[in-house]
Formats: structure tokens, C-alpha cells, sequence
């Protein structure tokens, strides 16, 4: 009979397990619950795959994000393991094949959404399938004290009552002891072995560092990369911006972000893994299931959203065991700005009402009245007709999402994009012969960048209005550029399904969520805070706080973060570096870049140097962002 490691060899090629994989492995083997949490690039996968490997029938696993369950899909097919994504772009028909091959064909592992699972069809077709193991990927979305909490995650114990005799495995990467508590209650496996690897990773060196050249500082700490490194930025717009800033200086880079259409996605992401393109610069859509071993250095210039998030994307470097960096570039401004952008987004109880009052006389719904109907929904039309900040009206969607309130869907999540196929004297020859298309084109030529170079995201409903077209003749004048092989056009339905789940009572029915608003948002202000808290530290190890944070205490600083460095610098080495400093100015006026790059040291060394310099009035700085000699 064939044992774990005899799975890991023919499958992964290799010989033995990480700590703790082979211990949580024998525990499901032995038909056990497990709750497990390992770091980011823990191996969490193989602790379900190995054992169901080894049952005979089949794993269900529920993961939240279609890309990661396609990926994941695809990894085990390239291992010549079956295995079924259940997926929106499966038809009724590809539907009923694919649980024929579930049943009959020898696949081992069917991967979906919690929010496909919700269907009663599916239910019924699990509850006839012989399942050896439940896999729950993601497990601490399942937990209002998780950072990424969603709803459909709370009835995922619908698979227990359909399987109550198979084992189950919640995996999560981020979760403190309360959120583990959490997954244990409600999935309903509160004797469940707990299986908590620690977050320590030696071998990152943690840095903050306060400036306000920070593409300048961006610069001076990638070029000393060998291998690869990410960027994380704050908006799509940024991504192309810090790429192109990066390419002008000579590092090869490529951006990503979730406005991206998929083969674009893709190609980005093959050139990043096969060491073509060495730097990626991404939004957070660059996430889950990233694997990538030799990435030397993950800089985030924005604030990260949480701890949770931080330790994710940070713990992307490092995964050869080699000594990578972890660094924020921020200031007080971007700081300022995030706080801002924080306060003006929440939901508050106030907001959540009026927006429940608008939804309702949106659609015409009288006080008592359920209407028993899906609506056509578009974000973007709600937010101008009664003027209402879009972000903080999609949150508050969100609670009442959450609070079965509404049932929402989330197409406007999706965008259309335009790419220009034609040259501009093409284009121009074009709109002579075509003058009903002129408008158009000079529209989308006036708001959008980079049209003929790239696929770039347009927004439909902003068009019609300010063309003042309908729907249907723009979409009509866009399908003739499309089939004049003028631009190609990619069209994405935003308008989401929206259905009202209790009777309008306006006020009273926001009374009654009231509470859980409030610890909703107090929630999030904690976890905002505890990131101001890590970027603002400058007294204790940053490993340290990281790992209080998730409820470990650990008695030796690291050494190696900034704060470890600046506390532990020998005097005389200070002394030394401002001594260097000051007769390194007495030539003028010179960057912090510039003055980093004299010294064989620490940047942060430096860099901290120069504020004990600023404090003692001995030099201060120009206009123009350099240090001068006082």
C-alpha cells in the first residue's frame, strides 16, 4: 500500500515533508478534522491532496477565488491527477457531464465557490458522490474577525450535514486564536486537531522607511536585487506608472492588476515566473496562489489594507530560505491620505440607512413590500442619480449583503475593455468614411491613454452620459468598430442582480443589523490601526510586533529589522557615518539616494543618521528634497 511519501515522490518529485505537513497528513488519514494554519508558501495544498490520493473517492474543495481554483485545477492536471472546476462558465449541460465524471470517471478532487455551493441542484449531486475528504481553502473568510470575511463561507457546514462521517480540513495562511475559534464553531468541528505552524520568518528583514522620494528609495533598493522582486502599489493607474518609472532606469518590469484580461494576466505573470521579467508591479490582485521561490524583495509603496494582508504579500520573499527584504515606503502624507480615505469609506449606521431608503425608492418598493423578483442593478447609475460616494455605497451594499438584507451579486466588479487594432491614420481615413462613428472615437481617443498600445478599461455608463447615447445604439456603434476591425472590444455586462430579502421597515430593519455595523467597523478600525502602529514603530523588533499581533510571543529580536539595527548600531559606527556625512555636504547640497550610496552600510543606518542630524539642527533640507550643511 502506497504511504504519504511514496504520493510526494511520484506527484511532487520530492523526498520529504515540510513541518508540520506529514503530521496533519497521518491526522486525516486517521479521519480526523483538522484546522490548519501555515504561513504563505507553507505547503497547505498537499496536506488535502496527499491523503485524498490515498482515499479511495473524492475531495470536495472549496476555495473563494475563480483564478485560484482554476490554477489549482490546472497544477493537478499537469500531474496527470483529475480534477473539475465547478465554475459559472459551466453550462447546465457541462453541469450534469461534469458530475457523470465526478461519479463514474476516477476524478479525485472538485473544486467550486461557497457561492456556488449554495445551489440545490449542486447539493443534491454532492450528497450522491462518494467524498473522502471536505477541504475548505481560505478558512478564515469564515470569521467576522477575519480580514476578508464573506457570508456564503457561515453555510458552509451544509457539507458536513451532506458527509457527516468524512472528514473535514479548513486551511488558512493569516488567523489569529479568535479567528481559529471561529472556523472551528462554524463549520462544527469544535474537536477538531489544531495544527498552528508560527509565523516567524528569519529570514525577512522587515523595514519602514520614511521618505519622500520614494521611487527614488524604490530605485536604490531594487537595483541591489539579484533575482526577483514585487512591487505593491495602491491603484491600477499606479501599476503602469511605477512600471514604466522602473523600465526608464533600466530594471525590467511588467504590471498586473485585476483590470487585466486574462490573457494579459497570464502572459505578465509567465514573463515574471520564468525570470524574463524580473519585477512585477501589482495591486493586491496579485495574491493567492503566487508561488515563486526566488523573489529577493516585496516593497509595498501604499499602506497594506491589514497585518492579515501585510504578512501575506510580504511572505511572498524568501521562499528559498535566502535573506530577502520586506519593506513599506511611506509618509506622512500617504499616511494622511490613507487615514482619509479609511474614515471617508466606512459604513457607518447612518450611511447603511440611507442607502437602504435610497435602494428601495430606487426601485419603487412601498414601506411593508417584498418584491419577489431579481432587479437589474448598476452600481454606477445608483451612485449619480442620487450622488453618493461610490466606494463607501459599495460597502454599505456589502452590509446589507452580509446581513440578508439584499442578495447582490457582484458583475459591476467586471469592466469592458478597447484596444485600437487600427494606426491613427487608419483611424482618421476611418472616421472621413464613418462621420457617425467620429463622436465616439474622438470620446474614447480624449479620456483614455495607451488605447492603440494595450487593452485598456472603459466605462460605458460615463460614455452614454456624457455622449448622451442609450445603451443599445453605443453598444451597436462599438460592435461595428469591432467588425470594421477598427478596435477590438471586449464587453462585460456590469449591471449586477440585486433581490430584496425581508419587507421594507426603512429604519427598523437598520436598527436591527445596528450592532453589527458597529462591531464591523470597530473591527476594521483595529485592524487599520495595528497597521499605523507597525508603520510608526520605532522602539520595538518589527518581528516581534508582527508576531505579537497574531497572538505569539517570542523573546529574541530579530537583529536584522530596522529598528533592531538602528537600537543595536554600535556608537562609534554612528559617530563615524555622521562625521562621513557632514564632510560629504560641506561639497553641497546633495539626495538621501545620493548619500546612501557612499556608504557599504545599512541604507536604514544612514537614512537614520541623517534624522538624529535634522533633530540636532546640524543640517536640514532644501526645496529641492536634498540635505544641506547648516
Amino acid at each position: 500500500m502506497a504511504t504519504p511519501v511514496d504520493i510526494l515522490k511520484k506527484y511532487w518529485n520530492l523526498e520529504q515533508f515540510w513541518a508540520p505537513q506529514e503530521a496533519i497528513i497521518n491526522e486525516v488519514l486517521a479521519k480526523k478534522d483538522c484546522v490548519v494554519l501555515l504561513p504563505t508558501g507553507g505547503g497547505k495544498s498537499m496536506c488535502y491532496q496527499i491523503p485524498t490520493l490515498l482515499f479511495d473517492g473524492i475531495c470536495i474543495v472549496i476555495s473563494p477565488l475563480i483564478a485560484l481554483i482554476e490554477d489549482q485545477v490546472s497544477s493537478l492536471t499537469a500531474k496527470n491527477i483529475k480534477a473539475i472546476a465547478l465554475t459559472s462558465k459551466l453550462s447546465n449541460y457541462d453541469l450534469i457531464i461534469a458530475f457523470d465524471n465526478l461519479q463514474f470517471g476516477n476524478y479525485k478532487f472538485v473544486y467550486l465557490s461557497p457561492e456556488k455551493l449554495q445551489s440545490q441542484v449542486i447539493q443534491d449531486k454532492i450528497k450522491q458522490l462518494n467524498v473522502s475528504l471536505i477541504a475548505i481553502d481560505e478558512a478564515h473568510c469564515i470569521s467576522e474577525w477575519g480580514h476578508d470575511f464573506r457570508p456564503y463561507y457561515l453555510q458552509l457546514k451544509v457539507l458536513k450535514e451532506l458527509h457527516p462521517n468524512t472528514p473535514l480540513i479548513a486551511l488558512t495562511a493569516t488567523a489569529t486564536e479568535k479567528v481559529l475559534e471561529d472556523i472551528q464553531n462554524n463549520l462544527s468541528i469544535k474537536n477538531a486537531t489544531v495544527f498552528k505552524k508560527s509565523f516567524e520568518r528569519p529570514n525577512l528583514t522587515y523595514q519602514v522607511i520614511f521618505t519622500e522620494n520614494i521611487y527614488g528609495q524604490l530605485l536604490s533598493h531594487l537595483s541591489k536585487n539579484k533575482n526577483a522582486g514585487i512591487v505593491y502599489v495602491n491603484s491600477r493607474k499606479q501599476t503602469k506608472e511605477v512600471c514604466e518609472f522602473l523600465n526608464r532606469n533600466n530594471l525590467k518590469s511588467n504590471f498586473y492588476h485585476g483590470g487585466l484580461i486574462p490573457s494579459e494576466k497570464s502572459k505578465a505573470l509567465s514573463l515574471w515566473m520564468n525570470d524574463e521579467i524580473p519585477i512585477m508591479v501589482a495591486t493586491n490582485a496579485f495574491g493567492m496562489g503566487i508561488n515563486k521561490a526566488n523573489v529577493d524583495a516585496v516593497v509595498h509603496i501604499n499602506i497594506p489594507n491589514s497585518i492579515e494582508n501585510y504578512i501575506q504579500e510580504s511572505g511572498r520573499a524568501g521562499r528559498n530560505g535566502e535573506r530577502s527584504m520586506a519593506l513599506i515606503l511611506t509618509n506622512e502624507s500617504l499616511i494622511y491620505n490613507a487615514k482619509s480615505k479609511f474614515t471617508s469609506n466606512l459604513p457607518t449606521i447612518l450611511v447603511v440607512k440611507s442607502v437602504y431608503q435610497y435602494i428601495n425608492q430606487y426601485f419603487k418598493i412601498g414601506l411593508g413590500e417584498m418584491p419577489d423578483q431579481l432587479f437589474d442593478f448598476s452600481l454606477q447609475a445608483f451612485c449619480e442619480t442620487y450622488k453618493l460616494n461610490l466606494l463607501q455605497t459599495y460597502n454599505a451594499l456589502k452590509v446589507l449583503d452580509r446581513e440578508n438584507i439584499i442578495a447582490l451579486d457582484e458583475n459591476f466588479s467586471r469592466k469592458s475593455t478597447i484596444i485600437f487594432m487600427s494606426s491613427g491614420s487608419q483611424v482618421i481615413d476611418y472616421i472621413e468614411n464613418n462621420p457617425s462613428k467620429k463622436e465616439l472615437i474622438n470620446f474614447v481617443l480624449r479620456s483614455y491613454g495607451g488605447v492603440f498600445d494595450h487593452y485598456t478599461i472603459i466605462n460605458e455608463h460615463k460614455i452614454m452620459k456624457n455622449l448622451n447615447y442609450t445603451k443599445s445604439h453605443l453598444l451597436q456603434l462599438l460592435t461595428e468598430l469591432k467588425k470594421d476591425g477598427i478596435i477590438d472590444y471586449n464587453f462585460e455586462n456590469t449591471s449586477s442582480k440585486l433581490k430584496f430579502l425581508v419587507p421594507r421597515e426603512d429604519a427598523y430593519t437598520i436598527n436591527l443589523i445596528s450592532k453589527n455595523i458597529e462591531q464591523q467597523n470597530n473591527l476594521k478600525a483595529f485592524k487599520f490601526d495595528a497597521v499605523l502602529a507597525y508603520l510608526k514603530n520605532e522602539f520595538q523588533c518589527r518581528n516581534k510586533q508582527l508576531l505579537i499581533y497574531f497572538d505569539e510571543i517570542v523573546v529574541q529580536d530579530c537583529l536584522t529589522c530596522d529598528n533592531c539595527l538602528r537600537i543595536n548600531s554600535n556608537n562609534n559606527e554612528i559617530l563615524n557615518i555622521e562625521e562621513k556625512l557632514l564632510n560629504f555636504l560641506k561639497v553641497g547640497p546633495q539626495s538621501s539616494l545620493a548619500l546612501v550610496q557612499q556608504f557599504q552600510c545599512s541604507d536604514t543606518v544612514v537614512l537614520n543618521t541623517l534624522k538624529t542630524l535634522l533633530e540636532h539642527n546640524k543640517i536640514s533640507i532644501t526645496s529641492q528634497n536634498k540635505y544641506k550643511l547648516n
